[in-house]
This record gives structure tokens, C-alpha cells and sequence, in this order.
């Protein structure tokens, strides 16, 4: 390959960082899916990646510096321009901003300059997504690079702790039993150890059971496994909700190798139910995805974990040692003749990379975009092979159905919504956090789960799958939380977003939020989402601005016609859900008033 470089050169740093990363690599592994472990390295030492730097890690990797920059260029975390070495990230995306993100904003502006400046050449601050705290919003994720690296995610975020972690000091949170209101209760599946075990004990966790679902279905064999999955009837919890077994069965006489994934990347604005699940039972998702591993063939695994998981991701680096070291991990588990191990990947800020063939170009080194089907992950997906990818939640339900049985997991919730279901709940509702409740729930009975609705007045509406879901109005309590209800009413569960708005909330302000969300988050590969996001932000900002072009009738019109050409011709879920959530609300609310 014919590389080019500039003149620019690494500092002794710089080149440090990226030799302790390219050492890391295993013999024989492609070089070029280890880019992105490799820009964090710079990222983390230097606190941006300068052209010095990405000529180095490219001459080592064989990678052209220009295809190295657009990856770099792609990812929010990552930075191609100098900045201060820490960088405080705070978020202003629904749940922060329904619980005072902006007067957040406003004391890190007064401290350190409006967003992206800096007064002192050390700290700056930038607006960001949402984080995945939104039960213990304001949100902040705080990065260091030097003097001494760190990472921090801060829940009920103040000014004061975030001056604080700018400097390096850590900063104490709240427990994890906080996001958990049920911690304790009986008849919690998955939820049931946390709070219970200790997250990084592996003896506790096998005290507590674990591993006992690996061992017996290494006894049942591989085929019947598969067949417990397709009879428990699972349905992916990361929103799609496709067949879980129908999707292994899909692997299980495909030629090898074949990879499994489970992707970690939940980015959709108000959730944060993996994050507590990894960092509350670690353990129990390596068990889960080595039967899902056993079960489809795979020897080789990846984690692709959204980088603004700190805490989650020291559990389960130290969770993987640990498993390995016990002999849980490796060439023969537990003894018994099976092989397989995990690599923990680490995303960069791209909500993108949620959809899964985002993640599987993420993996292999390049900008995470989509990639058209067919064929699909089960026939050619990570580098060219036969892949599975489950998120969290599904793997999590795994040794539950091999314990149970999938007749007795199918038997709790509904015919077509089988088992329970993690619910996120944030904004006005009075105990936020993660609930675990049976399909078939209300939407009503959830709320009260959750102490009713909190705020300063009554209940607006309710955000129901997050920024790409669909708003349900007040009249809509009643509506079972299942997959095919949900559907029925003009919404999608989604990854299990719940967050209620009391009427203080602008919901012209919360539109707008959304629509800026998708702009942002748009890969660009496609027309209709890179421009038709683009477009419906403009819509929105001039109806909420109140400076339509012809008329509010007219701008509705052409907000339609966007979200229709989006939803008709993106190549993936993002550009085709961009403007449900828009058009759910001018549906129900008489959002915007104007002359017709």
C-alpha cells in the first residue's frame, strides 16, 4: 500500500502511548481494527490527536493517514484539533434538560467561557448528548489527559464537583443502589443480584449462582439450547425486538469462524439500563454471552462498550481477568472442552454505532456507518464472517431460560412480549431509575411503580422509546407496555425509555432538542438522513422561533414530507426514525399555534 504522510511529528509521548497500544495487539490480528483502541491511547495522553500523532499510529498500523483522520474525525470523544488537556462534557439532551442542564451550562460558561473555550488554557467545556445518567441527571463526563489521566461520570452533576474532576480529583457518587428502586425485592430476575453480590467478586457471584446456567447448557448441547431460546420466545430488548433464537439459529450450520458480539452501545437519549447492569453484575453478561458462544459456535467475542462508561468499564476489564484467571474464559472452560474469550472494545461518542453494522465497521477500524442489508451479520458480518450480535438486556435473559426452561420464561408476560422487561424511568416521575416489571404492565401501573409523577405541575406527556420513539399523551396511561400495544398506539418500546413530562416542560424546546439530537448524530453516508435531519432542524427552530417562511400550516407540511423521505429511502433505523418522536407530538399536542 502506497501511504503518504506530512512532515508532522509525534511527541516522545505521543509515540509512547501509541508503542503501548500497537504492543497490546495479538500476533496475527488485522492491525487496522486496532485504530480505534489506538486513537483513545493518543486521546488519553495528549488530550487530542495532532497530525504528529496519527502519522506515527498510521506508519505502524499500515494504515493512509487520511483514512486514519476520517476515523478519527468521525467519533464525538475524539478530538483533531488542539484543545485543553480536560474537557468536561455536559449534557443538555431530554432528561438533563427537563432537570436544570442549562443552569449547569450557565455556571460552566460564568467559569470557564462559553462552550469549546477556555479561560485558563487548561479546562474547556462542551454541550453533549446524552450521557446515560439520566436517572441522576444533570449528567457530566469529565476527561483528563494530563497531568494524569482520568475519566469520570458524574451523576446529580454541581459546578463545584465538576471544577473539581477538571483538575483530576476524584469525586464521590452517589451508590449504584440509587438507580434501582427495587433493589431487593422479590421476584427480580435481572436485577436480582445487584445490590446483593459484590459486582467484583467472582467467588460471590458463583456463591450467588453464577456459572450454573453455562454448566447445564454445555450439558444440554448446543442444539438444545437454541431450542430453550426459540421456545422462550426472547425478543431482542435493543429495540428492534427480532427473535433471539431464530437469529442463532440462523449461525449455527454457517462455516467458520463466526464471531459474537454484544453490543454495549446504548446511546438512545434517556437510557442507562445497561450501564447499571454492567456495572452491578458484570460477571453474569460473560456468562451469558459464553452460552450464547457455546450455543452458535463462537470461539472469539467482542464487547463494544459506549466510552462514556467508565465505572462499567473498569467492572468488566476487571471481570474478564478475573473469569480467565478462574478458568472461565479461555481454551477449555471450566474444564469441559469449550473455547471461547472476549475483547473489550471501547466506542468514541457515535450514537451511530448502536445500529449494528455501524458497530461492526467500528470494530473493524473505520467510521461507523452502516452498511446495507442483505447480507445480513448471520451471513457475512465482522470481517466478512458469519456474526451474532445481542445487546445487553438480551444476553442477560439467557441463563434465566436455561434454568427455567423456555416454556416457564414464555409463560410470564404476554404471548407475543414474553418474559420481564427493563423499563428506564426518567424526567418528572418521583423515584427514577431502572424498574424490571412482566410485559403486559400499563404504563399507568409503571409510573406508580415509580411513586407517580413528580414536577411542578401535572402530567403533559409521557417520551416513550427515547428520541427515536413516539410521545403518548395523558389519555394513553392505560396502554400495556408490550411490543405489539406499543405498535398498535403509534409507538415502539424501544430500548425501554419512559419519561414523563409535567407541563412546565416547552415541549416546543424538547422538539427542537430531538431534532438537533438526530442532525448531530447522523453519519452523513446517506442523502435523505444527512440532509433531511438537517432540514427538520430548520423546520423546528423557525415554528419554535415563531418565523415560519410562508405559513405553520406550510412548515408542517414540509416537516411531513422530510420525515416521510427519511423513513422511505435512509439506509438505516436512525434517518428512518428521525422525525417519530417530532411527529408523534404535533399528532396529539397542539404544539405549535399560528395562522393556518
Amino acid at each position: 500500500m502506497d501511504l503518504h504522510f506530512t512532515n508532522a511529528l509525534a511527541t516522545p509521548e505521543e509515540k509512547a502511548a501509541v508503542d503501548r497500544a500497537v504492543a497490546s495487539i495479538p500476533a496475527g490480528a488485522p492491525k487496522r481494527s486496532y485504530l480505534p483502541p489506538v486513537l483513545h491511547a493518543i486521546q488519553n495522553a495528549a488530550g487530542w490527536i495532532s497530525p504528529g500523532a496519527l502519522n506515527y499510529a498510521s506508519s505502524l498500523l499500515e494504515v493512509p493517514p487520511a483514512d486514519a483522520f476520517g476515523v478519527a474525525d468521525f467519533y464525538g470523544l475524539f478530538a483533531t484539533q488542539p484543545q485543553p488537556p480536560a474537557v468536561a462534557h455536559i449534557c443538555d439532551d431530554v432528561a438533563c434538560q427537563v432537570q436544570g442542564s442549562a443552569r449547569l451550562c450557565a455556571a460552566m460558561e460564568e467559569a470557564c467561557g462559553p462552550a469549546g473555550s477556555s479561560k485558563d488554557g487548561r479546562t474547556t467545556w462542551q454541550r453533549s448528548p446524552c450521557l446515560g445518567l439520566c436517572e441522576k441527571a444533570p449528567a457530566a463526563f469529565v476527561k483528563v489527559a494530563v497531568p494524569r489521566p482520568s475519566e469520570q461520570a458524574l451523576g446529580f452533576a454541581q459546578p463545584a464537583d465538576v471544577q473539581a474532576a477538571l483538575t483530576g480529583r476524584p469525586i464521590p457518587q452517589r451508590p449504584l443502589r440509587v438507580s434501582i428502586p427495587q433493589l431487593g425485592q422479590s421476584g427480580l430476575q435481572l436485577l436480582r443480584r445487584i445490590g446483593q453480590v459484590d459486582p467484583e467478586s467472582f467467588a460471590d457471584f458463583c456463591a450467588a449462582g453464577g456459572f450454573l446456567a453455562l454448566r447445564r447448557a454445555i450439558a444440554l448441547g448446543p442444539a438444545a439450547v437454541i431450542r430453550e431460546v426459540i421456545e422462550s420466545k426472547l425478543a431482542g430488548r435493543g429495540g428492534a425486538a427480532f427473535p433471539t433464537g431464530q437469529k442463532w439459529d440462523a449461525l449455527r450450520n454457517a462455516p467458520s469462524p463466526r464471531y459474537l458480539i454484544c453490543n454495549a452501545d446504548e446511546s438512545e437519549p434517556g437510557t442507562f439500563k445497561d450501564r447499571v447492569l454492567l456495572e452491578g453484575d458484570p460477571f453474569a453478561l460473560l456468562e451469558s454471552m459464553t452460552i450464547a458462544a457455546f450455543a452458535t459456535g463462537c470461539e472469539q467475542g467482542y464487547l463494544y462498550l459506549r466510552g462514556e462508561y467508565p465505572e462499567a468499564r473498569r467492572r468488566v476489564e476487571h471481570a474478564i481477568r478475573e473469569s480467565r484467571a478462574n478458568g472461565f474464559l479461555g481454551d477449555n472452560i471450566a474444564g469441559l472442552g469449550v473455547r471461547f474469550d472476549i475483547e473489550l472494545r471501547i466506542g468514541a461518542g457515535a450514537y451511530i454505532c448502536g445500529e449494528e453494522t455501524a458497530l461492526l465497521n467500528s470494530i473493524e477500524g473505520y467510521r461507523g456507518e452502516p452498511r446495507n442489508k442483505p447480507p445480513f451479520p448471520t451471513q457475512a458480518g465482522l470481517f466478512g464472517k458469519p456474526t451474532i450480535i445481542n445487546n445487553v438486556e438480551t444476553l442477560l435473559n439467557i441463563p434465566h431460560i436455561i434454568l427455567q426452561g423456555g416454556k416457564a420464561f414464555a409463560a410470564v408476560g404476554t404471548e407475543r412480549s414474553t418474559g420481564t422487561k427493563l423499563f428506564c424511568l426518567s424526567g418528572h416521575v418521583a423515584k427514577p431509575g431502572v424498574y424490571e416489571a412482566p410485559f403486559g404492565i400499563t404504563l399507568r401501573q409503571l409510573l406508580d411503580l415509580a411513586g407517580g409523577i413528580a414536577g411542578a405541575g401535572k402530567l403533559q406527556a409521557v417520551l416513550i422509546g427515547g428520541a427515536a420513539g413516539a410521545f403518548l399523551g395523558p389519555h394513553e396511561l392505560d396502554t400495556p407496555l408490550t411490543f405489539e400495544d406499543l405498535r398498535a398506539a403509534g409507538a415502539a418500546l424501544g430500548s425501554g425509555v419512559v419519561l414523563p413530562l409535567d407541563d412546565s416542560v416547552d415541549l416546543r424546546r424538547m422538539l427542537l432538542r430531538i431534532a438537533a439530537f438526530f442532525r448531530d448524530e447522523s453519519c452523513g453516508q446517506c442523502v435523505p438522513c444527512r440532509i433531511g435531519t438537517l432540514r427538520q432542524q430548520e423546520i423546528v427552530q423557525r415554528l419554535v422561533s415563531g418565523k415560519p417562511w410562508i405559513s405553520v400550516s406550510g412548515e408542517l407540511l414540509l416537516l411531513r414530507e422530510v420525515g416521510q423521505a427519511m423513513r422511505d429511502a435512509s439506509i438505516c433505523g436512525l434517518g428512518q426514525t428521525a422525525s417519530s418522536a417530532i411527529e408523534s407530538a404535533l399528532a396529539k399536542f397542539p404544539v405549535f399555534e399560528g395562522p393556518r
